[in-house]
């Protein structure tokens, strides 16, 4: 493999100082609860206003919706959940007995409180409303805390009512690390979160990774810059190749940008256009910056390299503009979201097409996958011996087995049965006898 652009700066972001700043934050919080969150709110969003959206102001920020968006926003909504109740059907529950007698099984159960969290700032981030609440709805979560930054006077009015469409039971007018707080311990709404989703910048990241390791609630991942990688062929269009680099790379100024290919002349024609495109566009400063300090272009000798470069990458999105996108799929492993054929593109899943949005970056896609129904859902499982015969040949093994690892208490309570349900009975390995008392 081969260089043609390599980024000046690591896709790695040193997260220590925004981490040091949030635990202050939080501990603030835990100390004075909402007096904390109302000071930190009018601290850096300029509000002093009530944080619940209220059922009059909801319904004045959804009359202000024009109708074409509000078809669009609807459009988006019937992809997003058809997929996910897609998802939702391939997990049932099961009833069964195991070869030694013990009737087991498993209850797919949703989460009681979801808290959803949609970015702001920059832009209005309306689809992942979408992505994260009517997710978690079709997963059958009964009650959902929806949280994004007010914009001046109010949330934005999109945003707004694509959460009431996707059917948040409470919106907070809050964002950063004062509104993940809020729905991880429950202030203002009394309803503490089982889990957090959704992405932010990296104060709302290192928010939701410190109250998932301090076991206040889990969360659906650890999100970063958003990041895109394309695989392209000889005969791929380079114009389609920059545009969709460039499309993520308006993200932020941290948002990698990467391109693996085996054709030198498709690497010389995209260094070519990118600068154009950059230039052409409404904020060019953004995207040159993510292109000029995190952008890569790699040359590579085969499609098995190419294959071998990407998973090591995990991208959080993936597109192979390529003849055989099939054989893309079957080799290739790491990565958030698989975008296949230059009919597809990244921002058809962000927007409307039906899978989530919400998806792993910083080389998490190695070990996990993006938001999905099964992160609102728990998997409890149960199990009963058919009869106290299946119990004692249970409690025999198990018995012996905890004796091998040195758990006498364990063994002592298998033992415990065994005499009990089978009295008189000898056994040729040691039971112990618990005295009377």
């Amino acid at each position: 493999m081969e260089y043609i652009k390599k980024a000046t700066l690591s896709a790695e972001e040193n997260s220590s100082e925004a981490r040091k700043i949030v635990e202050g934050i939080l501990a603030d919080i835990r100390t004075n609860g909402e007096d904390a969150v109302r000071a930190i709110a009018k601290k850096f969003d300029n509000w002093d206003q009530e944080f619940v959206l209220s059922p009059e102001k909801k319904a004045r920020l959804i009359d202000s919706v024009p109708e074409d968006v509000k078809k669009d926003i609807q459009f988006a909504y019937k992809q997003i959940t058809s997929f996910a109740q897609a998802q939702r059907d391939s997990i049932q529950d099961f009833d069964t007995v195991t070869p030694a007698g013990v009737r087991a099984g498993q209850r797919v159960v949703p989460m009681e409180v979801a808290g959803c969290y949609i970015p702001g700032g920059r832009f209005a981030h309306t689809c992942s409303a979408l992505m994260s609440i009517a997710t978690a709805k079709v997963a059958g979560v009964p009650f959902v805390v929806a949280a994004t930054p007010p914009r001046g006077e109010a949330i934005d009015a999109s945003v707004c009512y694509a959460m009431d469409l996707s059917g948040a039971d409470i919106i907070l007018e809050m964002g950063g690390v004062q509104a993940i707080a809020c729905m991880a311990y429950g202030i203002f709404t009394d309803k503490p979160a089982n889990i957090i989703a959704g992405p932010g910048n990296a104060f709302v990241a290192e928010a939701k990774a410190i109250l998932a390791a301090e076991g206040a609630c889990g969360i659906d991942l650890f999100a970063g810059p958003s990041e895109i990688a394309v695989i392209a062929d000889d005969k791929a269009d380079p114009m389609t190749v920059t545009i969709d680099l460039l499309s993520q790379g308006e993200h932020g100024t941290n948002s990698p940008v990467w391109l693996f290919t085996e054709s030198r002349e498709l690497c010389d024609k995209v260094m070519e256009l990118m600068p154009k495109l950059i230039a052409d566009m409404p904020d060019p400063a953004t995207p040159s910056q993510s292109w000029e300090e995190y952008g890569e272009i790699i040359l590579c000798d085969s499609p098995e390299e190419v294959v071998k470069v990407s998973d090591k990458y995990a991208p959080e999105h993936l597109e192979v503009l390529v003849d055989n996108p099939e054989w893309w799929l079957d080799s290739l492993s790491s990565y958030g979201s698989l975008f296949m054929g230059e009919v597809s593109t990244v921002t058809h899943g962000d927007k409307c097409s039906g899978p989530n949005h919400v998806l792993p970056t910083k080389k998490a896609a190695h070990f996990s996958g993006g938001l999905n129904v099964h992160k609102y859902l728990k998997i409890l499982t149960y199990q009963e011996p058919v009869d106290n015969n299946v119990s004692s040949l249970i409690s025999e093994y198990s018995s012996r087995l905890s004796r091998v690892e040195g758990m006498e208490g364990h063994a002592r309570a298998c033992d415990w049965r065994l005499t009990k349900y089978n009295p008189g009975k000898k056994w040729d390995f040691n039971v112990y006898q618990h005295p009377e008392y």
